[in-house]
């Protein structure tokens, strides 16, 4: 039993080794989500048989996105996983999120919307929680600064106006785009929804401050105010389109 061990522990440290040197030699192309992980996990848990916990993790919750998207108390619950393997997957989404806010930040975010709409899929898309958004601009539609405005359900009067009208005037913001999720995935907006835009728009317009959008983000879509023509502060044709 004791010589079976070792082979296996063997076996389990060359398929590591051989997953890391196809990653050098190609970056993940190639890659299978389930070899991705296990490339992962190679690092949080050397001494453990990666392959077989990588494929459970993807089977439990139906892929890599949904992996990255659990908790690390979700995460733990896989028997066979330490806090090292939570920790480090999670660490893993929360980094790519600020690479791709540094990506946006300083930088028109109307001529890059797609990475603006690449940053908020990956930051929002997974949330269990309601999150709404401020991103503020200067007068160039530069990237100043993304403001958490609030977290939980989103009414009318959970998103006080002069909450987000001052944070413009700290960053001495000429435009704003205000963004939510949708934690059941379906980026239909609601009523409250129509209603919040209605108010935040208005009292925008009152100081000069440009609405650009308000964006709902789902599972796989997202929802725009202006293109679906709710911004009433500025006349349609005078806004810049995201995607």
């Amino acid at each position: 039993m004791k010589l079976l061990a070792i082979g296996k522990d063997a076996f389990n440290k060359e398929q590591k080794q051989r997953l890391k040197e196809r990653f050098r030699a190609g970056s993940l192309e190639g890659f299978h989500n389930h070899e991705i992980l296990e490339l992962l996990l190679s690092y949080a848990a050397p001494k453990k048989d990666v392959k077989h916990l990588s494929r459970v993790l993807i089977h439990r919750f139906k892929g890599l996105r949904g992996v990255l998207d659990a908790t690390p108390e979700e995460i733990k619950a896989v028997v066979g996983l330490s806090e090292n393997s939570a920790v480090m997957l999670k660490l893993v989404k929360d980094v790519a999120g600020v690479y791709l806010k540094e990506r946006i930040m300083g930088k028109d975010v109307i001529r890059c919307a797609k990475d603006v709409i690449d940053y908020l899929n990956l930051t929002l898309s997974g949330e269990r929680v309601e999150k709404f958004l401020a991103m503020y601009l200067n007068s160039k539609n530069e990237l100043l600064s993304v403001e958490t405005l609030h977290e939980g359900t989103i009414n009318q009067t959970a998103v006080y106006p002069r909450k987000a009208i001052e944070k413009a005037f700290k960053y001495n913001a000429q435009g704003v785009i205000f963004v939510h999720n949708h934690p059941s995935g379906d980026a239909t907006p609601s009523d409250i929804d129509r209603q919040l835009t209605k108010i935040l728009d208005r009292a925008a317009l009152a100081v000069d401050l440009l609405v650009h959008d308000h964006l709902i983000v789902g599972r796989n879509k997202h929802f725009s105010a202006r293109e679906n023509g709710w911004i009433i502060g500025c006349p349609v044709y005078s806004r810049p389109t995201l995607p």
